[in-house]
């Protein structure tokens, strides 16, 4: 699946062929791949599978999952300067993309990890970007959330106006799904979180929640549900996710992992 991302980026970018190619002939070269800001590195399982298809050498500085700062020397590749030059905009858009996405979760998991809470990410992905963007978030530091619609039962709320009976709902997919999979409940009151509960959930989530009222909903799960997950979710930011963490809250999930990323600043230079 890597393999077959990595030629589509690079055949997006090539076309018909790089022109540069026409003029001038190949000679060796070699290149760096420099921090222009701080951040930390995602994407080098993706840039290896480029190397591995394109035929050039890569010495890397910094691993998936590393710190860099601003200035440092990421890695460095060796090949054929028609290969480099034709590979750098697709190597440095993987680079630039996952590393940015690292970057911001390695903020978030740092502030909530004192407290024992898992950072989940979420399905709110680009278009056939999900298990790139989902292995950015991870390399940050997040944990993820499902990949899509086979491999947990979340109800949220445009579920739950189709649904009469929660209970008998719950009790009848658990003779339908596979035995492994979890249902998780989407919840926006202190009410709902305990009918959810209540009906069978695994895992509820409480959506768009203030902090003071988690704490209520953890209240309640401690001393009647206690096997029973919980996960925050909904406009929780850098700013805020502290406080939701200091509820005892099991998880809490963010779409802004991903949509909020800023781009930060990595650059190829040619020796």
């Amino acid at each position: 699946m890597i393999e077959e991302f990595v030629k589509a980026t690079l055949a997006e970018d090539v076309g018909r062929g790089d022109l540069y190619a026409l003029v001038e002939p190949p000679r060796d070269a070699m290149a760096k791949i420099i921090a222009k800001s701080d951040g930390i590195v995602a994407g080098v399982k993706y840039v290896d599978v480029l190397a591995g298809l394109e035929a050039f050498d890569t010495e890397w500085y910094k691993c998936d999952g590393e710190a860099f700062e601003k200035g440092d020397v990421i890695a460095k590749i060796k090949g054929s300067s028609h290969t480099l030059l034709r590979c750098e905009r697709s190597l440095l858009n993987m680079l630039l993309h996952a590393s940015s996405i690292a970057t911001l979760t390695s903020k978030y998991v740092k502030l909530i990890k004192p407290y024992g809470t898992k950072l989940l990410d979420t399905r709110k992905t680009r278009p056939m970007l999900r298990n790139f963007e989902k292995y950015a978030t991870r390399t940050g530091g997040a944990v993820n959330h499902r990949m899509g619609l086979d491999d947990c039962l979340m109800l949220k709320d445009t579920h739950l106006k189709t649904i009469d009976d929660l209970d008998k709902y719950i009790k009848t997919a658990r003779e339908k799904i596979p035995f492994t999979c979890k249902i998780e409940v989407e919840a926006e009151t202190l009410e709902t979180a305990i009918t959810a509960m209540k009906a069978g959930a695994d895992i509820v989530m409480c959506d768009n929640m203030t902090p003071e009222q988690m704490k209520e909903v953890v209240s309640y799960k401690t001393a009647n549900y206690p096997s029973i997950l919980l996960e925050a979710s909904g406009n929780i930011s850098l700013s805020t996710i502290e406080e939701y963490a200091k509820t005892g809250i099991d998880a809490i999930s963010s779409g802004s992992l991903i949509h909020q990323a800023n781009w930060i600043d990595i650059s190829m230079k040619m020796d």
